[in-house]
């Protein structure tokens, strides 16, 4: 390990997968968490739940800004969902949900649940969906299909999106007060970043082998009708 190396892991007291994460977000600093989190739009296997807490605790252990990090997530937050609005209004819903299942990396069970939570509840769905998780980004498809305002949309988007963040930031925060305390744990650490990266592969394949059946079976009744 180089001095460098090792003078940036004994900075943060990470190591391995969540020191290269902790590394990077001292790097690009707050706007680091705003690259992540528009990522996080966009792709919704990263989970948020994992790195706004983080983000969090490095703000008090650390040169991140608490506030700087809220406003970076949220910003990015409102990108992202931008850019899922304006693929919404140009192709239209069903296109946008084919194009995006196709890439596998959201479920097409997924992306009509968030088209049907949009059309049951109407514009509010777009504030109040940015703090349920596997409709948080996907309500922005919808919203763009249906040509919601756009003002409307920025404002519920920011509104829903900083609560959200907000309230993950503000909880990993707390934890960064008990550095002390959770030191002994830290070595732990990566091994519950990968158990929990395992389980949402493991949970992703069940999702696409059940899909797959149940797409198999309505086919076959289809070309029996």
């Amino acid at each position: 390990m180089s001095t460098a190396h090792a003078a940036t892991a004994d900075a943060h007291g990470f190591t391995g997968l969540t020191g290269f994460a902790a590394d990077v977000l001292n790097a690009l600093g707050d706007v680091g968490v705003g690259v992540l989190v528009f990522l996080e739009v966009l792709l919704p296997p990263i989970p948020s739940e994992v790195i706004l807490p983080f983000a969090g605790y490095l703000s008090q252990a650390g040169d991140l800004s608490l506030g700087w990090l809220i406003l970076w997530s949220t910003v990015a937050s409102v990108v992202g969902a931008l850019v899922l609005y304006g693929l919404g209004a140009a192709v239209g819903l069903d296109r946008a949900i084919r194009w995006i299942a196709w890439t596998r990396l959201v479920s097409r069970t997924d992306l009509e649940r968030g088209a049907a939570w949009f059309h049951r509840h109407g514009r509010w769905s777009v504030l109040v969906g940015r703090m349920i998780p596997g409709v948080r980004s996907l309500i922005s498809l919808p919203a763009g299909a249906d040509r919601m305002p756009p003002l409307a949309f920025c404002l519920f988007t920011a509104i829903g999106s900083g609560a959200w963040n907000t309230l993950l930031i503000g909880v990993g925060a707390a934890l960064g007060t008990q550095h002390a305390l959770l030191e002994e744990y830290l070595q732990y650490l990566d091994w519950v970043v990968y158990s929990a990266i395992a389980i949402a592969l493991a949970v992703l394949v069940f999702r696409r082998i059940r899909e797959a059946r149940r797409f198999g079976r309505d086919g076959t009744a289809d070309a029996a009708e």
